[in-house]
């Protein structure tokens, strides 16, 4: 039997542990891994469905230049070539790496490495300025590091909990059932909500505020002011340990609460919860970060624990969430375009220190281009060559159809990358086969500054590497072997670990030199650590800050509108975000067909008074449009909204929906300080389109569809399931629609009822087809029992021909256990009045709990059908 091993999980910045049993057949069991201290044996559904995420079929393997097979020798020589001519021509600042918080920390530093201490410049950004630059300015400029204070634990012990921006249940779903644990514990435990959104995490909220988008520094603002004026300031602390409190009280108040469009006794509410509760942590995410202001409302909301001393010790701090499995080992080896590594910023003495270390042969003596205005660059052709690693910027970035044009006109673009076909690999010329997250090995580091292994188990497939190994490549072509002349991933770690101490003697917070003396097998068994803050792993609960004075600064954070506000033929305000058991672009929760029910295709949603004004209803196709870019959408109508807000998810692309790509109409305005882009707050129009027809296809062999307005393709049980709709006239798209599907599926035609029709061979359905005026909801769910049968009998031919099944299905509500929202209901209608009885009948919620919002809320609405 082949042995588990045991890793880490590359989702979401929780860094959860995962045990995973190779099948010898190319798959493996993935299971919790009850020791590593992240998870404590939990995963959310992302998670548990790894294992259905590591076929080959869809993976790039070799090596291709402008569409062509080449061999890596090839490749390598033409990529050091490519960046050598470049710089010999145009200077250093004409090439640029753009990284990701998917590589590991060996990778990472590697990268950073070659560009900044031996090609010249600091053009090298991360993905990860999409999801907490903010975080890093903010802490900076508060404690003179990028340091995040405490740890999980801290949350479980807190008796106040403020999320601010942080949809925790669907975007973070372990640490949301840690809390959800302690809170059932002590019931005494408060949970304040802050966001314009009532997410699924509000549903265990004693309080949600539903400010105004973008009004996060006006709350806080009042938060701190009203901690002051009630006399919860902790004195001894500030005194000893910050400054700045004076400017900042009164930027403070002069803040107008009611810009914030909350009811003045729900912030009152607020303020007394905090200023009578001593352990409070306020843990916040991307509704904080990605903002024109984002820097700005980190630091008010640091403030407020730096006014009360309630920081670093166990139960209180502020707490930033990242979003990538390894956006804090980026920001530990500096892939920002603004830090060096090991935490050092661009001073003289931090240049010349690493440079030194190094022994670099061309070091950086300057921040680089950040991530929007990278790109602004590579279009405006100041960047003539650009290697993208690990991430797909043609999607993930505001405006993305610029970006997708920088990178077409872009004299020399490489990606490297696991997937065959994204909307990056498409637009690059040099095509690097990587190693996916199964096959890599080294470190990764959480949210609470946890390192943990991730060990491979699978083979490398094809002719895939890891990135060290192909950055090393191009790094010995260049003539720079000897510095990038490692062995393996423990070398690397050792550096790495090494240059953190070096010079160091407690002046910067990352420091794990301790690590450089490991021996090849101590790496290898290296059990999961919190690096830093003494022996209970918390920084500065008695000062010792990192600013030279040793002080903390507070920040006078003044109120001012978003970049781009709304207008008047644009007055809605767009905020991107996750799905539940949806990953960034999906190329790897796209595969699995029990994350794909939950929400299939990409949506607009919209509060019942702002879809009303525009003759928008459930389930219509609308057309979002900014001065950017446009997205086509269904429409789901919902009163989790503020009225003038739209909220709509960035996992959708061109290879699964072309016209869902939301961020081709996103705002690329971005926070002056950090660079990180406005992406909750982008001014757009919604309208309906007018669709004549909507349709349903399940096939097994893949469909080349015809011309349309809208689609979306997920993945079923062994067949693609697609969902059209168009404003042809119906009896053309359905010729059309029928044509396609029998080319790829051919066999006999059977014509059915209700606009349905199927090509059924020897017994065994192969293709189905509903294409009518109206919209079919539950269509797909009706016809995909019949692709799981070998064969009809004559009552399931009849029973497909007339409309499907209303058998159920599963996946749509429960992904872990792929139970139905209509199983749920069923069990509700059996007697099921609890989370325990339905979880007892159908197991829904009883794993990762991601569904416990969603099985509450048909609770509660049968019990007012009983009451009514």
């Amino acid at each position: 039997m082949t042995p588990a091993v045991r890793t880490t999980c590359p989702y979401c910045g929780v860094g959860c542990g995962v045990v995973a049993t190779p099948d010898g057949k190319g798959g493996a069991a993935i299971a919790a891994d009850h020791d590593h201290p992240a998870n404590r044996g939990r995963l959310c559904s992302k998670g548990a469905a790894l294992g259905e995420t590591l076929s080959l079929e869809d993976r790039l393997l070799h090596p291709e230049i402008d569409g062509q097979r080449v061999s890596w020798e090839i490749a390598l020589d033409t990529v050091a070539s490519g960046f050598r001519q470049t710089i010999e021509r145009h200077g250093p600042d004409a090439v640029a790496f753009y990284v990701s918080g998917q590589l590991l920390t060996e990778d990472y530093y590697t990268a950073n490495k070659l560009i900044k201490g031996f090609l010249g410049t600091a053009n090298i950004d991360t993905n990860s300025r999409l999801c907490m630059a903010s975080s890093v300015a903010g802490h900076k400029r508060a404690f003179g590091s990028d340091t995040v204070p405490g740890r999980y634990e801290d949350f479980e012990s807190a008796d106040l909990v403020v999320l601010v921006g942080s949809n925790l249940a669907w975007c973070h779903p372990v640490l949301f059932q840690r809390l959800e644990a302690a809170r059932h514990a002590r019931p005494s435990m408060k949970i304040v909500v802050v966001d314009p959104r009532r997410t699924e995490t509000c549903d265990i909220a004693d309080l949600h505020l539903a400010l105004k988008p973008g009004s996060d520094v006006t709350l806080f603002n009042v938060l701190l002011s009203g901690l002051a004026e009630r006399g919860v300031a902790d004195r001894s602390f500030v005194d000893r340990h910050t400054s700045g409190l004076d400017e900042a009280l009164a930027a403070a108040r002069t803040t107008d609460p009611a810009a914030c469009g909350l009811r003045q006794a729900d912030i009152e509410t607020f303020i007394d919860w905090f200023a009578r509760t001593e352990k409070v942590v306020t843990l916040y995410s991307q509704g904080v970060n990605q903002s024109s202001a984002g820097v700005d409302k980190v630091n008010a909301l640091i403030n407020c624990h730096l006014l009360t001393g309630r920081i670093g010790r166990p139960g209180m701090g502020p707490f930033s969430i990242t979003g990538q499995p390894n956006a804090m080992g980026g920001r530990e080896v500096g892939a920002l375009s603004n830090t060096l590594a090991a935490h050092m910023d661009f001073g003289a003495a931090a240049i010349e220190r690493v440079a030194r270390f190094w022994r670099a042969a061309r070091m950086a003596t300057k921040p680089g281009l950040k991530a929007v205005e990278l790109f602004e660059a590579v279009r405006a052709g100041r960047i003539k060559a650009v290697w993208i690693m690990a991430t797909n910027p043609v999607a993930s970035l505001p405006d993305a159809d610029a970006v997708r044009e920088a990178l077409r006109g872009c004299e020399f673009s490489i990606v490297s990358e696991a997937i065959r076909a994204t909307d990056t690999v498409d637009a690059c010329r040099v095509r690097l086969p990587a190693l996916a997250w199964a096959e890599k090995d080294g470190t990764v580091t959480n949210s609470e500054r946890g390192i943990s292994r991730q060990r491979p188990f699978l083979p490398p497939p094809g002719e895939a590497k890891q990135d060290w190994w192909i950055v090393s490549e191009v790094a010995r072509r260049l003539g720079h072997g000897e510095a990038f002349a490692w062995r393996g991933v423990a070398d690397i770690f050792r550096e790495h670990a090494a240059l953190s101490a070096f010079e160091n003697e407690g002046t910067r917070d990352f420091d794990i030199g301790a690590c450089a003396t490991l021996d090849d097998a101590a790496y290898e068994s290296l059990q999961p650590f919190v690096w830093g803050g003494g022996p209970d792993r918390r920084f500065f609960g008695e000062g010792g800050f990192f600013h030279a004075d040793r002080r903390a600064r507070f920040i006078a954070t003044t109120v001012r509108a978003p970049v781009n506000g709304p207008e008047e033929s644009r007055p809605l305000i767009l905020n991107t975000g996750r799905v539940r058991d949806q990953w960034h672009t999906m190329t790897r929760t796209g595969k699995s067909v029990r994350l794909a029910g939950h929400r299939p295709e990409p949506t607009i949603e919209l509060h019942p008074h702002d879809a009303s004004a525009r003759g928008l209803a459930e389930g219509d196709i609308a057309e979002v449009t900014s001065a950017w870019g446009r997205g086509v959408l269904r429409v789901h109508v919902t009163e989790s909204l503020r009225v003038g807000g739209a909220f709509a998810p960035m996992h959708w692309t061109a290879q699964v929906s072309r016209a869902g790509r939301i961020n081709a109409a996103v705002n690329p305005a971005v926070d002056p300080i950090s660079g990180q882009p406005e992406l909750k707050h982008t001014p757009v129009e919604i309208r309906r389109l007018d669709m004549r027809w909507h349709g349903t296809i399940l096939a097994r062999r893949a469909v080349m569809l015809p011309e349309t307005s809208y689609w979306a393709r997920i993945r079923g049980a062994g067949y693609h399931a697609y969902l059209v709709a168009g404003d042809q006239p119906l009896a053309l798209a359905q010729r059309a629609l029928s044509a396609a599907v029998r080319t790829a599926n051919p066999g006999p035609w059977l014509a059915g009822e209700k606009d349905v029709g199927a090509v059924v061979s020897d017994g065994r359905v192969e293709a189905v087809m509903m294409v009518g005026p109206t919209y079919q909801a539950d269509a797909r769910d009706r016809f995909a029992p019949f692709m799981a049968l070998d064969r009809l009998t004559t009552e399931q031919r009849d029973a497909l021909l007339h409309g499907g099944t209303d058998m159920h299905r599963g996946g749509e509500l429960c992904a872990c256990f792929g139970v139905s929202c209509g199983a749920v209901e069923a069990a509700i209608a059996d007697g099921a009045t609890s989370l325990a009885a339905i979880g007892a009948t159908t197991q829904a919620g009883t794993n990762c709990g991601s569904c416990r919002s969603e099985i509450r809320a048909l609770l509660r609405s049968a019990r007012l059908v009983k009451a009514a």
